[in-house]
């Protein structure tokens, strides 16, 4: 299994976007068929060093993660959408005990 995660440094880190991005990343839940799991966070720390948003999904293989990053819904609605409110971000991927 593989664990994809991004963390999102935003433009405009209002408490009311950020819960707007994360209402974005978790309508995938149901609507992109290769996540096995979901998990959004916002950071409350706030420190220099800290990002605003994470993402951490879980898709069985590299092949699923590849389709991840190609599915219509993930590429239509949320890509164009953390694009525009992000000022940055970061990712890792690598392999779990499934």
């Amino acid at each position: 299994m593989i664990k994809h995660t991004v963390c999102f440094k935003l433009k405009d880190n209002s408490p009311e976007n950020c819960e707007k991005a994360k209402e974005v990343l978790l309508s995938m839940k149901g609507n992109v068929p290769q996540l096995r799991s979901i998990e959004v966070g916002v950071d409350f720390l706030h420190s220099e060093r800290s990002y605003d948003i994470i993402l951490q999904v879980v898709v069985d293989d590299r092949e699923a993660l590849e389709a991840y990053q190609k599915d219509a819904y993930h590429c239509s609605v949320v890509k164009p959408h953390m694009h525009a409110v992000r000022e940055t971000s970061v990712a890792v991927d690598f392999e779990i005990d499934g």
